[in-house]
């Protein structure tokens, strides 16, 4: 049912680097046309640096590792694209429709076609009113059960960011922060979530991720990478807009799969755009990072 596109297949074949990417991001996540813009930018970020890079996504019911330039374009303006995480994969491709997959999706995908390197802006996680809601991003299960690389900056910011790494710790999901000691929050380098593993390169990353695996684990190893410095917004100013904008999306009846994209479109217009901008950096440094840590992972495979 998959289709790779014939470049990856060679990379993947001969132990060259490929890194994974997202659709729902650019679907979901990003407004046009900054959502197609950053698409190319990671991914030229990652083939600058010799490796391959492979965004996925279901393609009128066919998953791609590897799309076009031209279903990239496709993805970012297309309307009625569906986010398709674990639990609606099989509908969407039964369906033939177009999906734009999450974090969970795109790494059972990735792991299938044998990609071992994902990036991602943040993974989804426990929502702030989960005693109300049972609102549990299955993208954690995900990470519990794929062993993976999977760099990012943390959990959403609109997320409980103590919560999900509680989460993350108890179904055995290793946290390493990379030249960190703290759980980044997405926006904001530190989010007051003190890590136990602190890697300063990453190639120590590797050698825990495999030293992780070799011991009969399944899960995935998250590479936590904080924003760059100069993009950060500091945590209180975070709060109060997310404070701000979960207000209106009460008001508003907003919930469910709506209300991640509406409540990330209201923090922007209280930031004057700055939290689009950090979104953007930190996408491009993990995706520069999960670059370098594919090469490392590559080598010491082969």
């Amino acid at each position: 049912m998959m289709h790779i596109a014939p470049h990856i297949v060679r990379a993947i074949a001969s132990g060259r680097p490929v890194v994974a990417l997202e659709t729902a991001l650019i679907s979901h996540g990003l407004p046009p046309p900054f959502n197609l813009e950053v698409a190319l930018q990671a991914e030229d970020l990652i083939r600058q640096s010799g490796a391959q890079a492979a965004t996925i996504g279901i393609v009128a019911g066919r998953p791609t590792i590897g799309l076009t330039t031209d279903e990239l374009n496709l993805f970012a303006n297309r309307e009625g694209i569906l986010k398709t995480n674990i639990s609606n994969l099989a509908w969407t491709i039964t369906r033939q429709a177009w999906g734009a997959t999450t974090v969970s999706a795109t790494m059972k995908l990735a792991y299938r076609a044998g990609i071992r390197v994902l990036v991602t802006g943040g993974i989804g996680g426990v929502h702030r009113d989960v005693e109300k809601t049972l609102d549990i991003s299955s993208d954690l299960s995900t990470l519990a059960e794929t062993p993976m690389l999977v760099v990012c900056s943390g959990t959403k910011a609109i997320l409980d960011v103590r919560k999900t790494f509680e989460y993350l710790e108890t179904m055995g999901v290793p946290v390493i922060g990379y030249q960190t000691d703290q759980f980044p929050a997405f926006f904001s380098r530190t989010s007051g979530v003190k890590l136990d593993m602190i890697a300063g390169t990453l190639e120590e990353v590797v050698q825990v991720s495999r030293t992780h695996w070799a011991a009969g684990h399944q899960s995935a190893v998250i590479v936590a990478v904080p924003i760059p410095a100069e993009a950060e917004i500091p945590q209180t100013e975070v709060e109060a807009a997310l404070s701000h904008a979960l207000a209106e999306a009460d008001q508003a009846h907003v919930m469910g799969k709506n209300l991640t994209p509406f409540l990330l479109s209201t923090i922007e217009k209280l930031t004057a755009g700055r939290s689009l901008k950090a979104n953007v950096a930190l996408l491009l440094h993990n995706a520069q990072v999960a670059a370098d840590l594919s090469h490392i992972w590559a080598r010491t495979t082969s």
